[in-house]
């Protein structure tokens, strides 16, 4: 099986991208016929331009991804002298492309389309992923023309709230504040470019363009631009608030998300996948980077410490207090249980539908998404996961981790899941001793389980060149 015609599974076919230190081929997965597409990069260019970082980083990023509308990566494979990472086969070609013969597209097919990219890029957004190079050239269009964000090369991977410096992306997308050389917030950035794309998709022309370098930074930094007479006041309206030159007044993807022109036809992502663990074992061999073990010992489901069964008869000891665990980020929480498994699981299911979010059991783990009936503003992507690990017939722990989203719901799951840890078997919660203590994760307010619940019961309700290949 020759490297020229075969990598693995893969049967290569055509070129349909090129670049200075990579090319994109098509080809077809031998054991289930499925089309892919095959970025195959010469390490040695990419070694000796000092690109390595830049490489592993797009392709760690597009691991951690997994949205309808985002290009997906199926896996890496590496050899000595090559790597190739193996994505999802886009076959509709860049939006570029189809704005350079159609000039500019129809109210429903523009809106369509950027609400499709605003679900993508909250979706990142809610990863801690800020994409910082978006543009229609890195938007490709699959046979349905549904969107699908690409080339995250100059993508950056932060916490809620860290402060960027880097300055990148293409001149007529950068949002001011790169502008002014300082640091920046990569969310308010990324709504800025989709401000930008929005116009040109209307327009059919951009809002700021320049053969000038300085000429156009200057016209950005004053939010120099004009709408054409076709525009509506709603699709004027929604673009002043996005082209806002203050990052702190410019509208956030909420907002975007319950404007009305925005909310036509408006039909949220489905499909969306959240995985934990992402595996980066082809990506370390790829790069011959060496692994380390990580793997932490686990308590069987099935076997109990036989420190927690003498404790265990003593009916009067809490142990609560031994399996609390703060949080400096607040992303994590652990709580003790004096129920068996059974109940602490039903416990965290009727906690998760407090805060209107779905359970997805499997065995004692858990993972909780927001229901399909929330509004998407309140939505947002959201991921968190609970294992309970039994210690004792009437002892749980229960281990609470939130890696994507909304830190208020998190609280708000957390403390109502406190307040029903509180309750005895059989026992409704407002019968409870008033001074017994509730296990909260760091900076949960302490708060009257009762008027908790009370609250809780009173809510209702490119041609495939569009493939980056540099």
């Amino acid at each position: 099986m020759g490297v020229a015609n075969n990598i693995g599974k893969y049967q290569l076919s055509r070129t349909i991208g090129e670049g200075t230190f990579a090319k994109v081929k098509l080809a077809v997965n031998t054991e289930n016929g499925q089309y892919v597409a095959i970025k195959i990069i010469d390490k040695h260019m990419v070694m000796e331009n000092n690109l390595i970082f830049q490489v592993q980083r797009e392709i760690r990023t597009m691991k951690l991804l997994h949205h309808p509308n985002i290009v997906r990566i199926h896996e890496v494979i590496g050899t000595k002298t090559k790597i190739y990472i193996v994505m999802e086969y886009v076959s509709g070609g860049q939006l570029s492309d189809k704005m350079s013969y159609v000039k500019k597209l129809d109210e429903q097919d523009a809106r369509k389309h950027f609400q499709q990219l605003i679900d993508a890029v909250d979706y990142c957004h809610g990863r801690g992923v800020y994409h910082r190079d978006l543009k229609p050239e890195n938007l490709l269009l699959d046979s349905k023309g549904n969107v699908k964000v690409s080339d995250f090369g100059l993508s950056a991977l932060r916490k809620p709230g860290d402060v960027l410096s880097t300055a990148c992306g293409s001149p007529c997308y950068v949002a001011p504040e790169l502008l002014a050389n300082r640091g920046y917030d990569g969310a308010a950035a990324d709504i800025w470019s989709c401000g930008v794309i929005l116009f040109e998709l209307l327009a059919g022309y951009l809002p700021f363009d320049d053969r000038n370098l300085m000429s156009l930074y200057k016209k950005i930094t004053k939010a120099e631009y004009t709408c054409p007479e076709w525009f509506t006041p709603s699709q004027t309206k929604l673009i002043s608030r996005i082209l806002d030159t203050n990052p702190r007044r410019r509208i956030s993807i909420a907002e975007i998300v319950e404007d009305e022109w925005f909310q036509i036809d408006y039909e949220p992502a489905s499909g969306i996948e959240f995985d934990d663990k992402i595996n980066l074992d082809d990506v370390h061999a790829a790069f011959n980077l060496i692994e380390e073990n990580n793997a932490e010992a686990k308590v069987p489901h099935s076997s109990f410490i036989n420190a927690f069964q003498l404790i265990a008869m003593s009916h009067d000891l809490d142990l609560s207090g031994l399996f609390e665990e703060k949080d400096d980020n607040k992303q994590k929480a652990r709580f003790g249980s004096k129920h068996t498994i059974d109940e602490t699981i039903k416990k965290i299911e009727a906690a998760a539908k407090d805060v209107s979010l779905s359970v997805e059991r499997k065995n004692s783990k858990m993972k909780m998404h927001p229901q399909q009936k929330m509004t998407r503003c309140a939505r947002s992507y959201f991921n968190l996961s609970a294992e309970v690990i039994e210690v004792a017939p009437t002892h749980c722990v229960v281990e609470i981790s939130k890696s994507a989203g909304e830190l208020g719901v998190y609280k708000e799951f957390c403390t109502s899941l406190s307040c029903l840890l509180k309750e005895k078997s059989g026992i409704p919660l407002e019968e409870k001793d008033s001074n017994e203590d509730v296990v909260n994760s760091k900076d949960i307010q302490e708060t009257e389980c009762s008027e908790k619940k009370d609250d809780k019961d009173d809510k209702d309700g490119k041609d495939i060149n569009g493939y980056s290949s540099s």
